[in-house]
This record gives C-alpha cells, sequence and structure tokens, in this order.
C-alpha cells in the first residue's frame, strides 16, 4: 500500500508541475520589448518602430531616483529620503521630457559662467532667499553670477586668493581633483577651472533651489549627491582636495562618520578646507545664532575627530582651515590600538565600493605600497595626465603597456570624430560625458579644448576610475540600467564606446535611449561607437526620440563597429501652447 501511494503522489505532482511549467513558458513568452532578438541568427537585432509620447509639463525637471514626490516613502533620519531611489520597472517613464516654455539654448562658455537663461532654470525661490548673499541675481530674461556666497562676501575669486595662500599646491598644479560639497550654485568651482583645477560640485536634489541645475547650465561639472548613508559614487584615495563653505553637514555626528567618507575618497597627502562654523568661532559666533561655548565644543569635537582619523592641521587663517590628510604609515598602525575610535577598516574591506554601499565607521587605511599614491608623489598637472599610475596595476588585465596603448588609441579616435562632428571641440559643446569609459583617453585627448568631461565607469565593470582620478580627470561609477545623476538637459554631448554590447543583456537599450534623451540638451549631440549589431536597432528608437542621425564608419573602417552620430530637436511641449 505504501508503494502505491508513492508511486501515485509521483504520478500525480509529475502531472502538476508540468502543467505549471508550461503555463509559466507562455507567459515569460509574451513579447515585453520592442526588441526582437534571434540567437540563431547572425544578421542585426532587429528593432520595431517605436514612438515616445511627450511626458506631462509637470515632469519638466524630472529625476527619476531623486524624485521629491516619492520622499515621503522614505526615512527623515540623516536625510535618507534624499538619497538615490529609483523606481521599480513597473514606475519608468516611457515618455519625452519636456523643455520648460520658453527654453533657449544655453550661452556659450565662458561667457555662460556669469549668466544663463531665466526661462531654462525658472526657480525664483533661490533668488529671493539669495539675492542678499550675492549667490545670483535676476535681471530681465537672465540670471546673474556675481561670485558671492555666505561664507565670501568679498566674492569667490578673493575667497580663492586666501585659500591660495594657504595652500600653495593651488598654483603649481599639485592640486588637480577637488570635490565640494554643498556647492550651492558652483562659483567655488567655477572660479578654480580658471586656475587649472578642475572641481565636482556635489549637491541633492532639493525643492527649491537647484543648485546642481544653475551648476550645470553655467558649464561646471555637477552631479546630485549627498552624504548621507551610502558611500558617495568615487573611488578611495582620489580626489586632491574637499572642500566646504557653510555646507550644513554636521561633521561631528553620528561618530564622525561623514568625516570618514571625505577621508576616504581624498588622497593621503590632500586637503581637507572648511569655512563656516565652527571656523573662527570667536569673532563669528554671534551670527550663527548660537553661544560661544557651544561653538567652542563643536571645534575640539571636531580637531579630536580629524586627529583620530590622521588629519593634521595644515593652516588655518580668518574663516578658513585647512586639514591634511596624513601619509604616514605610523599614524595608520596606531589605529591597531584597544578601544582606539575610530578603527581601521579591516582587509576585507573593499575601499573603492562605493555603487549602494552603506557608509563605514572605520577609516580606509591607503595601500601605503602605492609610492605614487600620494599628493607629494603624484605627477603635477598636466604632466600626470599622460603617465600611467601604479594604481593601473591594480585592475586586472591592466599594465603600462596596455594604459599607453588605450591612450594612443583615443588619440587617433578623437582626431576622428572631429572630421565627423565639427562642433567638437568648438564653444558649442561644454558639458560632455563618456558614458562608459575605460581609463579616460576620450577625456584626456580632449583637454585642450573648452569643455570638461564626466567620465562613467560601469558599477558591473573592472575598477578603472581610480585610474582616471590619478590622471587628473573626474568621474563616478554608475549603473546604466538605473537613471543618472543629474537633471534633464544638462550635457552637450554623450559619448558612447560599446556600451550595448557590453550592457544589453542586463539594461534594456530603449530605457537606456529615453535616459540619454533626458539628460541631453536640445540640439545636443550623441556620438555612438558600436558594434553593427546594434546599431540600425539603436538607429530605429533613436527615430522615435526624435533625434536625426546618420551612420559613420570607424577611423580604421572597421566593419564590426559603426559610429552612429544623432543630434537631438528642440521641441516645445503642446500642453504649454
Amino acid at each position: 500500500m505504501f508503494v502505491v501511494l508513492c508511486g501515485l503522489s509521483f504520478y500525480l505532482g509529475g502531472i502538476f508541475c508540468s502543467e505549471k511549467n508550461k503555463i509559466s513558458v507562455e507567459q515569460v513568452s509574451k513579447p515585453v520589448d520592442s526588441l526582437e532578438v534571434n540567437p540563431t541568427v547572425s544578421g542585426p537585432v532587429q528593432v520595431k518602430s517605436v514612438s515616445f509620447q511627450e511626458c506631462s509639463a509637470d515632469l519638466q525637471d524630472y529625476t527619476p531616483c531623486t524624485d521629491p514626490k516619492r520622499w515621503m516613502k522614505y526615512g527623515r533620519h540623516r536625510l535618507t529620503f534624499m538619497e538615490r531611489h529609483c523606481p521599480s520597472v513597473f514606475d519608468r517613464k516611457e515618455c519625452l521630457i519636456p523643455p520648460p516654455d520658453g527654453y533657449k539654448e544655453p550661452i556659450r562658455w565662458p561667457k555662460s559662467k556669469d549668466e544663463c537663461w531665466y526661462r531654462n532654470v525658472p526657480y525664483d525661490w533661490i533668488n529671493k532667499q539669495k539675492s542678499n548673499q550675492h549667490w545670483l541675481r535676476k535681471e530681465g530674461e537672465k540670471f546673474y553670477f556675481p561670485g558671492g556666497g555666505t561664507m565670501f562676501p568679498n566674492g569667490v575669486s578673493a575667497y580663492v586668493d586666501l585659500m591660495q595662500d594657504l595652500i600653495p599646491g593651488m598654483k603649481d598644479g599639485t592640486v588637480r581633483t577637488t570635490i565640494d560639497t554643498g556647492c550651492g550654485v558652483a562659483s567655488w568651482g567655477g572660479d578654480l577651472l580658471d586656475r587649472g583645477i578642475l572641481t565636482l560640485s556635489l549637491a541633492p536634489r532639493d525643492n527649491h533651489e537647484a543648485q546642481v541645475q544653475f551648476a550645470l547650465e553655467r558649464g561646471i561639472p555637477a552631479i546630485l549627491g549627498i552624504i548621507s548613508t551610502q558611500c558617495l559614487p568615487f573611488p578611495s584615495n582620489s580626489f586632491d582636495m574637499a572642500h566646504c563653505s557653510r555646507c550644513l553637514i554636521p561633521w561631528t555626528e553620528f561618530g564622525g562618520i561623514y568625516l570618514l567618507e571625505v577621508h576616504r575618497i581624498l588622497r593621503p597627502g590632500g586637503f581637507w578646507v572648511l569655512s563656516g562654523p565652527p571656523i573662527n568661532y570667536e569673532n563669528r559666533w554671534r551670527g550663527w545664532n548660537t553661544t560661544i561655548d557651544d561653538q567652542k565644543s563643536d571645534y575640539e569635537k571636531l580637531e579630536q575627530l580629524l586627529t583620530s582619523m590622521c588629519f593634521k592641521i595644515y593652516k588655518k587663517k580668518n574663516d578658513i582651515a585647512v586639514w591634511q590628510k596624513s601619509s604616514d604609515e605610523n599614524c595608520y598602525k596606531q589605529l591597531d590600538a584597544p578601544d582606539n575610535y575610530p578603527t581601521k577598516c579591516d582587509d576585507g574591506t573593499e575601499p573603492d565600493s562605493a555603487w549602494y554601499t552603506p557608509l563605514r565607521p572605520c577609516v580606509v587605511v591607503p595601500n601605503l605600497n602605492h609610492k605614487k599614491l600620494s599628493l607629494e608623489s603624484v605627477p603635477k598637472w598636466p604632466e600626470r595626465l599622460h603617465v600611467a599610475p601604479d594604481r593601473i596595476g591594480d585592475v586586472k588585465g591592466s599594465s603600462a603597456g596596455d594604459f599607453n596603448h588605450d591612450d594612443s588609441k583615443w588619440k587617433n579616435r578623437v582626431k576622428h570624430y572631429k572630421t565627423l562632428l565639427p562642433v567638437l571641440g568648438t564653444d558649442k559643446i561644454r558639458n560632455v560625458m563618456d558614458m562608459n569609459t575605460r581609463y579616460g583617453g576620450f577625456a584626456a585627448n580632449l583637454i585642450d579644448d573648452p569643455l570638461w568631461v564626466m567620465n562613467v565607469v560601469s558599477s558591473y565593470a573592472p575598477n578603472t576610475l581610480s585610474v582616471v582620478y590619478d590622471r587628473g580627470l573626474i568621474g563616478t561609477y554608475h549603473d546604466w540600467c538605473e537613471a543618472f545623476s543629474t537633471y534633464p538637459r544638462t550635457y552637450d554631448l554623450l559619448h558612447v564606446d560599446g556600451l550595448f554590447t557590453l550592457e544589453s543583456h542586463r539594461c534594456e537599450m530603449k530605457y537606456v535611449l529615453l535616459e540619454m534623451d533626458r539628460i541631453l540638451r536640445p540640439n545636443g549631440y550623441t556620438l555612438i561607437r558600436e558594434s553593427s549589431f546594434f546599431v540600425d536597432g539603436i538607429a530605429t528608437i533613436a527615430k522615435g526620440l526624435r533625434w536625426d542621425c546618420h551612420v559613420e564608419d570607424t577611423e580604421d573602417v572597421n566593419n564590426k563597429e559603426k559610429i552612429l552620430i544623432c543630434q537631438k530637436k528642440l521641441w516645445y511641449s503642446h500642453q504649454n501652447s
């Protein structure tokens, strides 16, 4: 009887499971996209003709992963609601983001550093709130940026002059890459561009101020971000200097965890510059709505935390204090002492892991085996641009020879690109993104042109972003299955090199191209270098995006690759007419 019952259960189970599997296969086999790939055919990927509707006018400044309309779903503790929280696959927008009513082609660099069209960033709130601090002022159809700020009432240039007196390395090419946390409208970063220093301005998305959007409209490098519970999307030991001018980050709270993140991304010998509370509290405390005892206590806590992390005071004058991250191996050995805080991160902590990685409550100790990692030993700018850094050896399959070959390859490619797209290298293209760079070769060979490049390394690719920073360039980690941390209409040129070949198994082509359309300025360009297998499919979707495209040969007339050059049209929403 037992054997019979067992046999019967297996028989019935087999019938049930086979039917269940049959239903599952039928459900999955339904088409979910316009993409039709037949794995048995070696020809180009086939894509059905597609068109996209216009998004509603209230989405003109839509940032999918930092959307204020979704903030209430997330915690208020440490402002976690302002971090990246991307919509689910089912909530993605499949429409074209319209420009504001009255949008005009942006003013060209370098004039754009001092003025922009009001209708391109129509925010009255920031004008009313910050006009007394001379962040900006509205006159007629334009915003003007006089270079003021909360901590530099005499203008940003005078503020930076004082900073250069304190840090001579800002004058001789020692300091090249900086990050400005809580950047305002990025006047500090804009001033440093004239001094050969490349600044990445960082600020969170907000309802009113649109700090990052103003920065990018001006042609100054910037990205949406906040130091909260997750690491900033940058490798360790990368920036030469970090800056906070009354950025309102509570540095001494939560065990100094925000300072630990600054320590992680700052290279040994790099500088951390702070102005505002509690610096110069003896003379400033009355204007900070506090007491002198509270400010003194805050300053002492700050000094104690910085010392415990192997920072040392470098210089201090008036409202500016400068600390330097130590390159001394003996200081980091002291972190092993019992009951020491903060502790040293254990050897299992990957220091460059920074994509949706929780902040570490420990000190990331620099790899002192790299003799040319510290600021004192890195070649000065511009020599460092074409020198293979020590950290090239940390990338699997990479070497100094491979780096030099890549640099030479991109020299030829960029030369060819300029024949295909003559506006590249002129003042018509300012904000550029290399969407899947390796060593930053594309950016390095555009260094003499009036533009800057955001170098993006996939969070799934080998970590080469540290090499990009060691060259004196800037960039970020990103996963192109998600939206980028920027506002709409912020880049003049998007460069793609094999992104769809590398990521098509994870990221749906349609959504990547919709995201490219979101961040591309009207009349902006895409330069897509891709396998011939994908080019026709990309061109079909691009037509639905209202792009004008044409296909060109590569510099070596390689039939396996083609170059698709597209221009986004300027159109206005029918809802505003």
